[in-house]
């Protein structure tokens, strides 16, 4: 997620040089052959279309910022109910007996979430999430088909085995089982946001549109313009494009890229408050990266 106030002009410009430099050597092309040729632009109806699509790109961007933000919500429902675990598991279960069975769910919170971290982002499972596991456990809930779910399974597991022991009651259990659904409901909201593209409708015809009336934009403006079509019509097009690039920025945020929701540093957030709730040394929160947080 990129945080700084101010864009940096050389994501910019490595972002928008290739379609500007195109549209301005069509344009250029359309005004000398305007010049050169005995030939007359046809009277197009460029308001109109630009109009049309103006709408189309609006409600095409609107629904990618929904899933943006709709991915960030989820997010924060995820932290919040880490820390309820923590403090649920740090309140109920008793010391010194149950001591390391609360380290332990503790610990695999922490794993939980980035693990689903690298599932959304498509990464493998690494250091990240091993090292807050036991030796016995690193090869289980992680050979399963989801690694999140399979250990988000085994804490409902020790949770039980709690229970079992008499170190909670029915009660407790049911608290924080609870705890556990909100935590599973996030991460299914995830996984369809992560799953499920935007209707074909919406990635193809706007694409399409857009470069068909950048196309259209000096044919019908150089008439008018003359040999400012080249700057009109390039700016013009520009600002189509740019509005089409905005949609597929944002419709996957956790995409990985410079546009993400920040999944790295709010997994860090947990880890920090988890430690913490239990004692033990935390590290730093994540810092932007030349304008960027991860």
């Amino acid at each position: 997620m990129i945080v700084d106030p101010v864009p940096s002009l050389r994501r910019l410009a490595a972002e928008v040089w290739k379609p500007l430099t195109l549209l301005f050597v069509w344009d250029c092309a359309v005004t000398i052959t305007y010049y050169v040729l005995p030939f007359k632009a046809p009277s197009l109806p460029l308001t109109i279309f630009g109009s049309a699509l103006a709408l189309f790109l609006g409600f095409r961007s609107n629904s990618a910022y929904q899933r943006w933000w709709e991915g960030r919500i989820l997010w924060g429902a995820m932290i919040n109910a880490s820390r309820s675990l923590a403090r649920a598991s740090r309140n109920f279960l008793p010391d010194p007996v149950a001591r390391d069975l609360k380290r332990e769910i503790v610990m695999r919170q922490i794993a939980y979430v980035n693990a689903l971290r690298c599932q959304l982002r498509r990464q493998p499972i690494g250091e990240d999430v091993t090292r807050f596991l036991r030796e016995e456990d690193k090869g289980k809930a992680l050979a399963r088909a989801n690694p999140a779910n399979g250990l988000l399974d085994s804490t409902g597991r020790r949770i039980d085995i709690a229970r079992r022991e008499g170190w909670i009651d029915t009660i407790q259990q049911a608290q924080m089982e609870a705890v556990l659904v909100d935590i599973a409901n996030a991460q299914g909201g995830m996984e369809r946001i992560k799953n499920t593209p935007l209707p074909m409708q919406y990635r193809f015809l706007p694409t399409l549109f857009t470069h068909v009336l950048c196309i259209l934009l000096p044919i019908g403006l150089v008439e008018t313009l003359g040999f400012a079509t080249p700057l009109g019509s390039t700016v013009a097009g520009l600002m189509f494009l740019a509005v089409l690039r905005i949609g597929d920025d944002l419709v996957d945020p956790f995409d990985n890229s410079v546009h993400d929701v920040p999944l790295l540093a709010m997994c860090r957030t947990i880890e920090i408050d988890l430690l913490q709730s239990i004692g033990d040394p935390a590290p730093e929160p994540v810092k932007p990266v030349r304008g960027v947080l991860w």
